[in-house]
């Protein structure tokens, strides 16, 4: 494998490097945060290890700048920081794994062999559109033509099934399954209720409409023609 760590502390760095090394990886070693992340947007790398603190730049700043940048070079992330805020804010960086100081190489060793083996990360969806209707499923804000909507939680579940089915016809035991998880029929209009609010607040005031009731079959989301 050849790998990129970015680590300050000269002892680590001489350990890891070291080590690694004596198991056949060829390894670049860099101290500072921007050289570390000018090396790893412009070299091909199997495996990065970085350190979340760094001078010129942090290392959390490195992992979302290069997953930014469309990279998906798996990154495992060193730390002292032992509490689960800081592992939870690394992996939501951008990091695929974890390992606190002080560490046994042997661990060090295994973690990068699986990152490495697991398969190439397809591109996660984060927002949807139909015509002019934009969610941001990572933001949980909904737009229609730039005007923002409030939407509930469960209105924001309801249009969510109903995005990503846009054009296809849903039944209403469909979105009692998708959205509310109800594996039965409730015999109450929580559908009909929440299909009804949600048309108000997306189709409302607009040129087109964009949920349809389809008598007898369910609902469907679609762009004009």
């Amino acid at each position: 494998m050849r790998i990129l760590l970015i680590e300050d502390d000269d002892k680590v760095t001489e350990f890891v490097a070291r080590s690694l090394r004596e198991h056949g990886n060829t390894v670049d070693a860099v101290r500072d945060g921007r050289e570390g992340l000018l090396m790893g947007a412009s070299q091909i790398y199997d495996a990065m290890i970085i350190d979340r603190m760094l001078p010129g730049l942090e290392g959390l700043a490195i992992i979302r700048t290069l997953r930014a940048s469309g990279n998906r070079t798996p990154v495992l992330i060193l730390t002292t920081k032992t509490q689960v805020a800081d592992r939870v804010e690394g992996l939501e960086a951008g990091g695929d794994d974890y390992l606190v100081k002080p560490f046994a190489f042997t661990e060090l060793h295994a973690r990068l062999n699986a990152l490495v083996r697991r398969p190439p990360m397809a591109t996660v969806e984060t927002v949807l559109h139909v015509h002019d209707l934009e969610m941001d499923l990572l933001k949980r804000t909904v737009t229609r033509a730039g005007q923002p909507i409030a939407v509930q939680p469960q209105e924001f579940k309801l249009l969510e099934y109903l995005m990503r089915n846009a054009g296809r016809v849903v039944t209403r035991t469909m979105l009692l399954e998708g959205v509310w998880d109800f594996h039965f029929d409730p015999l109450t209009k929580v559908v009909e209720t929440h299909v009804s609010r949600l048309r108000s607040k997306v189709d409302k005031g607009f040129d087109a409409e964009l949920i349809h009731t389809i008598r007898g079959a369910g609902y469907v989301l679609r762009a004009p023609e």
